[in-house]
């Protein structure tokens, strides 16, 4: 018993780098792959769950799974739950499944970001009242940012004589896309350090 155990962790760590070694390949590659072909389409069934695509995301850990040895399929399975759930922006269960791939839990503030995702877009197959409150709710975001940023080019213009309203309100989107572009990439540079220090694990 104690050696099949350990014939099963050795495999599943065998199946972790197979996949860190794959996660440079392009989807392509990954597609042609045949060798490490359950891990190809674990990590093409991750990419869809970033794009948000859980049907996609689905149908490779299907294939994933099928492909798999016996000993790696419960690992797989395991990476599935947590995609399909970022992909269907289950802030909860995402959390769940990520700790049970033994693995840190997202941020607080990520879950919060993957609920409000989830609420401005819900998954295919939602009621026409939820995509009306997502439409309604990325109404009123947009509306607010662009109160904040014509309210902060007021106050900055104010030493310089002022700026018209339509000026204020034109300078001040520009300076709220420049700043949220400037999160989003900042934000993508977490995460990529966050998967790099996983790899290295």
């Amino acid at each position: 018993m104690a050696q099949k155990a350990r014939q099963v962790r050795i495999s599943q760590k065998s199946a972790m780098a197979e996949m860190q070694a794959l996660e440079q390949r392009s989807d392509d590659e990954l597609l042609r792959e045949q060798k490490y072909r359950s891990a190809a389409l674990s990590i093409l069934g991750a990419r869809a769950a970033e794009k948000y695509d859980a049907d996609a995301a689905r149908e490779y850990f299907r294939q994933a799974i099928a492909a798999a040895r016996p000993q790696e399929r419960m690992q797989i399975r395991r990476m599935a739950d947590a995609s399909i759930a970022l992909a269907e922006r289950r802030p909860d269960d995402l959390k769940e499944a990520v700790e049970k791939l033994g693995q840190e839990a997202p941020s607080g503030r990520q879950l919060f970001l993957l609920r409000l995702t989830g609420l401005i877009s819900p998954p295919p197959g939602a009621s026409i009242w939820l995509r009306i409150r997502g439409i309604a709710l990325l109404l009123a975001i947009v509306a607010v940012l662009l109160a904040i940023g014509f309210a902060v080019v007021k106050l900055v213009a104010i030493p310089f004589g002022g700026a018209s309203t339509p000026a204020a309100l034109g300078i001040g989107a520009v300076a709220i896309l420049i700043v949220l572009g400037i999160v989003a990439l900042w934000g993508r540079r977490r995460q990529r350090k966050a998967r790099a220090a996983a790899s290295a694990d």
